[in-house]
């Protein structure tokens, strides 16, 4: 993949998806929820602090948030990919209303526990972590793909403009009102965004070819991060920038109250210093991204948060905790964008909801078990301690670089386009298979190496799009006769595996047949391993009548 143009990144601009409606209304009720999600992250946190005094108890609030999206991310982004993304964001938002509802409930009532506030952190998390992969696949539904990565960088504003706010009015109102009417105000906030979304008329794209199984649909999206090396280094560097850098956001309250030996009112300033950075960040990422290359940028954001952290561990005063907690924030958000905007790009429309999935697994997971570490550490060593550890690993982090180079990445307008199917003389039904492929070239020998080295990207393709088993096999006895063999579970899998390839994809196929040699064209060979009978999921299960489902029509090569 190539550099997003200059020229491109100046025209799109960081406003441009203002400039449509659905975009824009969303936006703004999302800014609400954020805020309200802020203001009951202080209560929760600092409800904590007032009921125990266990650094890992405290942490242990950040992490009961994240972990429910380490843990059901993937099955979550299937479902993004799978149905109404709209819906599956409501459903995800009443979750988290029941959550934010029953804390409201239960601290007016007084019966608020520590285990009782981690555990109805975790039913928020889990709403959280069902609506992330739907929420963030929807905006290439909101704006076009070259508004992409600047509605990306402006959803992430929208949070942190809640951030810069919410903290400082989250520990007034925990000051003056307390705990309870942050969470009320908390539950109250869903509602505007509730409301949009119920009255988005969004517009599937409807698909020839069924819907996979959740089951088969997570599957094909573990399948395909597993075979996409892109994908796979921006999981890894995200990972470690969460274990790392997720130690400011679990120790934040301990700084507040150990380091500056403030109290709701400070633990609300710092974070919104926070905030206020991760704005400043978002707004500056388009001059970032056409100043320097991913890489280059994650490893300058590595660095300024390892400096940010030092200053914090051993700052006691609160406008130097501040400017440093700003600096973090700022390049915190900028490395968190180009993460999602990496995963977003490099992904087809087809998986984006379970890529983005297996994203917010990753660093949802690394900021969930480093701030349970991070916490551990603390009440071993001490907050400052702890600050320091986390700031040498992460200056010593863009050393990964050196071996997992963030992708380059362009606009996203390599989609796969839907073929006509093979012609076909055998009744099949849609669960007919094992499918066996052949494919067989004729390649000058001179040749032969180039040729086996394209055939490596393509073994990559073919199985991140749902094809098995794939080999490549030199005759022996005839040196130019290469034969490509790959399975598929069933006719419909086959189906869904040629019209999964994207542009780029095809493009090495047509690249694989312009070494072919000879009269005769590429040779391509379908073969049922099951011509009698069809997959059954069950023993009992009875096959179709003949004929039904057959699939008659003609279509490209493989």
């Amino acid at each position: 993949m190539t550099e997003t143009p200059r020229s491109q990144i100046k025209a799109d601009g960081i406003t441009a998806p203002f400039r449509h409606a659905t975009f824009r209304r969303i936006w703004l009720a999302s800014l609400l929820s954020n805020l309200g999600a802020l203001i009951r992250g202080v209560g929760a946190a600092w409800a904590m602090t007032q009921m125990t005094s266990s650094a890992d108890m405290v942490a242990l609030v950040q992490t009961a948030l994240m972990l429910p999206v380490m843990l059901i991310s993937m099955p979550a982004g299937a479902i993004a990919d799978m149905y109404d993304r709209r819906r599956i964001i409501l459903f995800s938002l009443g979750i988290s209303l029941t959550g934010a509802t029953a804390l409201t409930t239960l601290a007016w009532l007084d019966l608020i526990t520590p285990n009782l506030l981690l555990a109805l952190c975790f039913l928020v998390g889990s709403g959280v972590a069902l609506l992330d992969p739907a929420w963030q696949s929807s905006v290439s539904e909101q704006v076009p793909s070259e508004a992409l990565p600047a509605a990306v960088a402006l959803n992430g504003i929208s949070y942190n403009l809640a951030r810069s706010v919410g903290p400082a009015l989250g520990g007034i109102v925990v000051a003056v009102a307390g705990v309870v009417a942050a969470f009320a105000i908390n539950a109250l906030l869903y509602l505007p965004l509730m409301l949009t979304l119920f009255l988005w008329k969004r517009a599937p794209e409807p698909s020839r070819l069924p819907p996979e199984s959740l089951h088969r649909a997570i599957v094909s999206g573990v399948r395909y991060i597993m075979n996409a090396p892109s994908i796979k280094i921006v999981l890894i560097r995200a990972m470690v920038m969460g274990v790392f850098g997720g130690a400011v956001i679990a120790l934040m309250p301990l700084v507040a109250r150990d380091l500056l030996q403030g109290g709701a009112e400070t633990y609300g300033i710092i974070l919104s210093a926070f905030g206020l950075g991760a704005v400043i960040g978002a707004l500056n990422i388009t001059e970032v991204r056409k100043r320097m290359t991913g890489e280059a940028a994650v490893r300058a954001c590595a660095l300024s948060m390892g400096c940010a952290l030092v200053a914090v561990a051993i700052s006691h005063q609160r406008l130097l905790t501040a400017v440093a907690l700003v600096l973090a924030g700022a390049v915190w958000m900028m490395a968190w964008v180009l993460f999602s905007i990496g995963v977003q790009l490099s992904a087809p429309r087809w998986v984006t909801g379970r890529a983005l999935a297996a994203y917010q697994a990753v660093s949802s997971g690394g900021i969930a078990v480093g701030s349970g570490a991070w916490g551990h550490v603390t009440d071993v060593a001490g907050v400052d301690v702890a600050l320091l550890l986390a700031a040498a690993l992460l200056l010593v982090s863009p050393l990964l670089g050196l071996w997992l180079p963030m992708p380059r990445v362009s606009a996203r307008g390599d989609e796969p386009e839907m073929l006509e199917d093979p012609k076909v003389r055998l009744a099949l039904t849609r669960r007919s298979g094992p499918l066996v492929v052949e494919i067989e070239y004729r390649v000058a020998q001179e040749n032969a190496r180039s040729f086996h080295s394209l055939m490596q990207d393509i073994q990559l393709f073919r199985q991140r799009n749902g094809a098995y088993g794939w080999s490549i096999a030199r005759d022996i006895a005839d040196p130019e006769l290469w034969t490509e063999r790959y399975h598929c579970p069933t006719w419909l899998d086959y189906l869904r595996q040629r019209n999964r390839a994207t542009s780029s994809e095809r493009a090495l196929d047509e690249r694989a047949s312009a070494f072919h040699i000879g009269p005769e064209p590429v040779r391509v060979r379908r073969m049922l391993e099951r011509p009698f009978g069809s997959v059954r999921w069950k023993e009992d299960a009875p096959d179709r009548a003949a004929g039904q489902d057959v699939q008659s029509k003609h279509g490209a090569a493989s």
